[in-house]
């Protein structure tokens, strides 16, 4: 009997990518798909810590990762062990992470969340009465406790492609536009980023928000976030005016290098069964990682299906 190989790939991937791909979607889609898709192997066109969610939420399948080095800077930035040092000097609070962290990190938390279900997680812990400290991206956090008025523990590590995004650039590209202009914005850019944002979300909100927009059908949308979404916001929208938020003067790209390792016949191989397999992981770390993955998915089907 054949195996069945299933090809997951994330929105910041290139479109020829997403083309080869069963399922598209952000990383909560693709962890609830991942979950319940029953595959033999999967193929994951993203980056590794996703690749090892994959793994740990079915650690009987093959996971490969077409592209070794698709790493991300949030998992480079944090070493493990210090995080591991911050935590016990912060015993008394709930440890939740964001879903881009190793497993080794996820390991050492209490709930993972996504950029789509941070808000509602967060905000219900503290409904219970309860203390939080959030790792490992400063940006996202530092929005939680400016938007929320939190106060938080956060540990410092920002996403590379996010954090390049910036005001000043964004003030000139605005007033380079005469007619209407909208911001939206992922949460893992700069809090004075953020704070401009008509909209703050997860890259499946910002690709909803598009979807639905019903204002002045001639308006300037700038995007805060990784280039590969403009593309399925082209899709859904051809006749919005959609364009990526400037980095700095000079530039009006950004694009995660990461992502874009995933190339067409990395991929091909990946499908024919080579490249990087996740099978590192000892059962006791997929263990440890599942729990509070298993927790936001859990929290994620009463929500949000």
């Amino acid at each position: 009997m054949s195996k069945r190989v299933v090809t997951l790939a994330h929105y910041y991937t290139q479109p020829e990518i997403q083309q080869m791909a069963d399922k598209v979607g952000d990383s909560l889609e693709l962890s609830l798909y991942a979950k319940e898709c029953g595959a033999d192997v999967i193929v994951f066109a993203g980056v590794r810590f996703m690749a090892e969610t994959a793994k740990i939420l079915n650690p009987q399948a093959e996971v490969i990762l077409p592209a070794s080095g698709s790493t991300c800077s949030l998992v480079t930035q944090t070493d493990v062990a210090a995080l591991q040092k911050w935590r016990e000097e912060h015993a008394d609070y709930v440890h939740v992470s964001y879903i881009n962290s190793s497993a080794e990190h996820k390991a050492l938390s209490d709930w993972i969340v996504t950029s789509r279900n941070v808000d509602d997680i967060i905000a219900s812990l503290y409904a219970e009465g309860k203390k939080v400290a959030f790792s490992p991206d400063r940006n996202m956090g530092a929005y939680l406790n400016f938007q929320y008025g939190y106060d938080m523990p956060l540990w410092s590590a920002v996403c590379e492609v996010h954090d390049k995004f910036n005001q000043a650039a964004l003030d000139e590209a605005f007033a380079a536009v005469a007619g209407a202009k909208y911001l939206i914005a992922h949460p893992e850019s700069p809090l004075p980023v953020l704070q401009q944002a008509d909209y703050v979300g997860s890259t499946s909100g910002m690709l909803n928000w598009i979807k639905a927009f019903d204002k002045e059908p001639d308006a300037v949308i700038f995007v805060a976030t990784e280039d590969g979404i403009l593309y399925n916001m082209g899709l859904a929208r051809p006749d919005l005016n959609i364009k990526q938020a400037p980095i700095y003067a000079g530039c009006q790209c950004n694009s995660c290098p990461y992502m874009k390792m995933n190339t067409i016949d990395a991929v091909k191989r990946a499908q024919a069964g080579e490249g990087t397999r996740i099978d590192y992981l000892s059962a006791e770390q997929m263990d440890n990682a599942r729990l509070p993955i298993e927790r936001m998915l859990e929290f994620s089907k009463r929500y949000y299906q």
